[in-house]
């Protein structure tokens, strides 16, 4: 092949210039590099030139220019939208900061925290020396302005927020877009009955079975719109109704004061971790590495339940606190507590349009092996659509602590708010000519404009431990909101959280259940089922973290849905959390209908097709209502038992008709 001798000449030029350039002395080198100096301070470039070179060493390692701290206050408020806005306004409304509250010390406190706004400050920057070190952790830029979380721009605990984690799936519209600031007559003083009032709401009671007799219970506390009704009550030394000059004792009063999700953050009780030492910060759990952090950090209320602010509210309004106190070493008879609702709410010189928010409040304490059997229950007291009829925000809270060995049996019992509309799910097609349609029916249900809120708090702070709770709600209020806390503080205790959910016509429910799992050894285990037809709407989130120390830990959580109406919906999530390595967990959950194969077994024995439902029904919220106070359950003949008052609300929210495909995945009844 043949080259250009001009082009081999220019070649070999080239590399006789780069061996002579190979031992070249440095100094024909120091020509300058080119180099750009970011706003970042990053040289960019392959080397330092001249002008670098000359500069001292002291110089080149000054300390960066402090920047003055903003005043963060002035922006604290500038992501509020005007909803956001509208829910501060409504949650302050019914909080009456102003007017007298009636539980003393406890209500000051949780008025001081509601009031006491989170300090905007910037974080202090660590070191991976130092003992709280996380790499977790994200630097911001300097300037940037320091924001309180979602839901903290007001007030010292989160308010309810439209797009907030804990309310994302709930009717927050609704809720807000209701009056709810009228007060009950007589908060705070006994309510006083004649004998003809004594004799119809005995009668009442008892036909509603929210009622067990003197020589069968051990007490029975009466609460007539959160106001206590003495002659229709049983007291004893365990069970009492308290008020604010009643609550002198410190323990009293520091269970009392104790926020949920971690917005008190000194834990209930020491849990052991290894030999000698203790944890008693529920922030620094799972520290430094899969701690929550400070409750008030974004993080961690993405994670709550969104209850802290309502039991705060609770114990500024709330009247008086029915009290269940079990001594060590005894068994007690079974208590029963019943929170009755009358058609105007008791609301004292209400507006054309207002309505009212009622405060029930229990505390329960099982000493060192007690044993316990508790029922709450909620029961309307009078026709809830009569014309006097007005809307109500129920804001309940119970308490629990159980003792070492201490055994309860806990039961709740949600009824009010009447019957849902059948047929809701049905298209205009069905309407028939000349009637009401079910769906204009359910929108003017005065109970429809009713709220019902429980926020039941348990901690298990002593030895082996055990509490078994059964839930039911089954009430007709437009809008319910159920949620369980369990702590396990100590050595092998046990919770076991048992839970039905009935949804139909245009409600909107939300079951929430947090377990958390502090202790070495414990076990839990879960049972939720729901059942959702018309054109409701139900939510189940459940949630068990297992924090490092708690090793050994066996839980087990499922969450069972029946759709009775291809219009219906539901949201379940259960969710796990496990920092612990030695563990055995399980969650799970499950969407269907009836079985068609279950109800073709029945019908093909001679079964007719109502009755076959029925069974099938009934047969999945059984082993959920059996957990309920036997004596609260009556006989299975009896029209009024636990057993046929289910029935009966299950019957009113079935389509009728023969099974029918829907879009060819879920299938009605």
């Amino acid at each position: 092949m043949k080259f250009n001798q001009s082009v081999l000449a220019l070649l070999c030029l080239v590399q006789g210039a780069q061996e002579s350039l190979a031992f070249a002395p440095s100094k024909f080198l120091s020509k300058s590099v080119s180099r750009q100096q970011s706003k970042l301070n990053v040289s960019i470039g392959l080397g330092p030139g001249e002008e670098a070179a000359d500069v001292p060493v002291e110089q080149a390692a000054q300390e960066p220019e402090e920047i003055e701290a903003p005043d963060y206050e002035l922006t604290r408020d500038s992501r509020l939208s005007e909803f956001d806005r509208e829910c501060d306004s409504w949650y302050g409304n019914i909080l009456k900061a102003d007017q007298p509250s009636f539980l003393g010390k406890v209500s000051e406190e949780a008025l001081r925290r509601i009031n006491t706004l989170p300090k905007l400050e910037r974080p202090a920057k660590l070191s991976i020396g130092d003992k709280e070190w996380t790499p977790y952790v994200v630097d911001v830029l300097p300037e940037s302005p320091v924001l309180p979380a979602y839901g903290l721009e007001q007030y010292g605990l989160p308010i309810v927020r439209r797009n907030a984690e804990a309310w994302r799936r709930y009717d927050v519209n609704g809720l807000v877009g209701t009056d709810y600031s009228g007060s009950v007559a007589g908060t705070g003083t006994d309510i006083s009955l004649d004998d003809a009032q004594v004799e119809k709401y005995t009668a009442t009671l008892k036909e509603k079975r929210a009622w067990i007799d003197d020589d069968e219970c051990e007490g029975r506390l009466v609460y007539i719109n959160g106001r206590f009704a003495p002659s229709l009550s049983k007291l004893s030394d365990i069970a009492k109704n308290i008020s604010g000059d009643d609550i002198a004792d410190e323990s009293l009063i520091e269970q009392l004061n104790r926020l949920p999700d971690g917005f008190t953050d000194r834990l209930a009780a020491d849990v052991p971790s290894g030999e000698t030492d203790f944890l008693t910060s529920m922030e620094k759990l799972s520290s430094p590495d899969h701690n929550v952090g400070a409750a008030t950090s974004q993080f961690s209320i993405n994670n709550q339940q969104g209850t802290a602010c309502f039991v705060a509210m609770n114990s500024v309004r709330a009247g008086s606190v029915a009290y269940v106190n079990v001594p060590a070493e005894e068994e007690s008879k079974p208590v029963i507590i019943v929170n009755a609702i009358t058609a105007d709410g008791g609301l004292e010189n209400g507006e054309e349009g207002q309505g009212v928010s009622i405060h029930p409040r229990t505390l329960v304490n099982a000493g060192d092996n007690s044993k316990l059997s508790v029922t709450n229950t909620n029961v309307d007291l009078d026709d809830i659509e009569s014309d006097d009829a007005t809307a109500k925000f129920v804001n309940g809270v119970i308490q629990v602590y159980v003792g070492q060995d201490a055994k309860v049996s806990h039961s709740y019992l949600e009824e009010t708010g009447g019957l849902v509309t059948a047929g809701v799910e049905n298209g205009t097609e069905d309407d028939v000519e000349g009637e009401e349609s079910p769906r204009d029916i359910e929108a003017k249900r005065k109970a429809l404009k009713n709220t019902h809120f429980e926020m039941i708090d348990v901690h298990v702070t002593g030895d082996d431990g055990c509490y078994e709770g059964t839930v039911m709600g089954l009430g007709g209020n437009g809008r319910s909101r159920i949620a369980v806390s369990t702590t396990l503080l100590r050595p092998g205790t046990h919770a076991g959280i048992n839970g039905f959910s009935l949804a139909g016509g245009a409600q909107r429910t939300d079951m929430r259940t947090n377990i958390h799992h502090i202790a070495q050894g414990c076990t839990s285990k879960q049972a939720q089922k729901n059942m959702v037809g018309g054109r409701a709407t139900g939510a189940f989130k459940g949630r068990i973290r297992v924090e490092q120390s708690a090793q050994q830990t066996d839980s087990d959580q499922l969450a069972r849905t029946i759709l009775m109406s291809d219009k219906a919906k539901v949201n379940a999530m259960p969710s796990l959390e496990i920092i612990a390595d030695d563990v055995q967990c399980t969650h799970g959950a499950t969407v269907s209908d009836l079985s068609e194969e279950e109800l073709f077994y029945l019908r093909s024995r001679g079964v007719d097709r109502t009755t076959a439902r029925n069974m099938l029904m009934y047969g999945f919220v059984d082993d959920i209502s059996c957990g309920i106070e036997e004596l609260l359950q009556g006989h299975k003949d009896d029209p009024n038992s636990l057993r046929n008052r289910v029935i009966k609300r299950l019957e009113n929210m079935v389509p009728t008709g023969e099974k029918e495909l829907v879009g060819g995945e879920f299938q009605s009844v």
